[in-house]
């Protein structure tokens, strides 16, 4: 198999649309998103399963920004067939997202589908959306291969916890924090889950500017009119981008010099500084 390419891909706001509306998944295409997901799980009635799966064949590469595909959940009938039409398209889909991941076998079995049928480069994001899946988040993040992100799914995880849709969005820190802190240990993303609702308000801009501040990578849109409002809280900003660079500037100029420490403004600089620098860059794509 083809290596697999795991360098960070913006994913600051993706958008997700049915698999069974040609003009949504249309629409969706063209928008701004850094990543559009279209939807054969959730959004699809059962009756429309492999209609929206034979529609896949319709899709064409976007101009910019990457294309993924959420296949149906390991276990249902639907599962080996979408992760083969997926495996189809080639290049023009980048990422298979996997629903209700529970453990680390769930992906060693789209590993082996996948290289069976010879999808070079096509990589992995697991849904984190399952009490098991929450209780195994560690173990799954650390499943290697193709995987490349996690994403955090409020529906179904609040749904399995007993929690209320309108949960305070406080009632989620510890849970975002150990799927954060998961992801960062195995080196992958970090996705925020989407905001259960389709304004994009004031409310959006503090839920996605708050998950951005813990360090998500990005995060997951029901509504093209909530691209603008994520991406930006997602994107740094000019002063932060140039920090970033003067930072890992500095620390090149020493280390050609030979010099193990290095301050910049009155602060000294070392490998952690540097790790957040980097990570700012790769929120804005490496500008």
């Amino acid at each position: 198999m083809d290596p697999i390419d795991h360098a960070p891909t913006p994913r600051r706001a993706a958008l997700v649309c049915p698999g069974s509306a040609p003009e949504k998944i249309t629409k969706a295409l063209a928008s701004p998103a850094d990543e559009v997901v279209v939807d054969l799980e959730d959004a699809v009635a059962p009756a429309r399963k492999d209609e929206a799966r034979r529609a896949l064949g319709d899709l064409s590469p976007r101009p910019t920004g990457t294309l993924a595909v959420r296949v149906n959940a390991p276990g249902t009938p639907w599962f080996a067939d979408d992760l083969r039409a997926v495996a189809a398209l080639g290049a023009t889909v980048a990422s298979v997202v996997i629903p209700k991941v529970d453990s680390p076998s769930d992906l060693e079995e789209v590993e082996r589908i996948l290289d069976i049928a010879s999808a070079h480069g096509l990589v992995i994001q697991a849904l984190v959306e399952t009490a098991r899946g929450l209780r195994d988040v560690e173990a799954v993040a650390d499943a290697g291969g193709r995987l490349v992100g996690l994403i955090l799914g409020y529906a179904d995880l609040g749904a399995e916890l007993g929690r209320s849709p309108g949960a305070a969005p406080e009632l989620w820190l510890a849970i975002q924090d150990r799927v954060l802190v998961a992801a960062r240990a195995a080196g992958i993303q970090a996705i925020d889950g989407p905001a259960l609702y389709t304004s994009a308000d004031d409310r959006l801009r503090s839920d996605a500017g708050r998950t951005a501040a813990l360090g998500f990578d990005g995060k997951w849109v029901i509504h093209p009119g909530q691209v603008a409002s994520v991406t930006e809280a997602y994107t740094p900003t000019d002063e932060e981008l140039a920090r970033a660079r003067e930072v890992l500037e500095a620390l090149s100029a020493a280390e050609n010099s030979g010099h193990g420490a290095v301050g910049l403004n009155g602060m000294m600089l070392d490998e952690a500084v540097a790790v957040a620098a980097r990570r700012t860059l790769a929120r804005a794509g490496g500008a």
